[in-house]
């Protein structure tokens, strides 16, 4: 286990959907945003990270290399 993992170990523990997304750059490095969901709620869980999706750009956006 990693230290990274305290951030997604009780969710799975839980046994919650979840999912991490694209969402944004903080010193040219990739931020992400957890998304987490009732149970047997997948669809919503889907749905939320869609049309995050369709309302930014993050997905499509790469880090200056230089």
């Amino acid at each position: 286990m990693y230290l990274q993992d305290i951030y997604t170990l009780s969710l799975n523990l839980a046994g919650l959907p979840g999912m991490s997304i694209p969402a944004g750059f903080s010193q040219q490095l990739p931020v992400g945003m957890q998304l987490i969901s009732n149970y047997f709620d997948e669809s919503r869980l889907l749905n939320v990270a869609h049309q995050f999706q369709q309302a930014t750009d993050w997905h499509l956006k790469t880090p200056e290399v230089g």
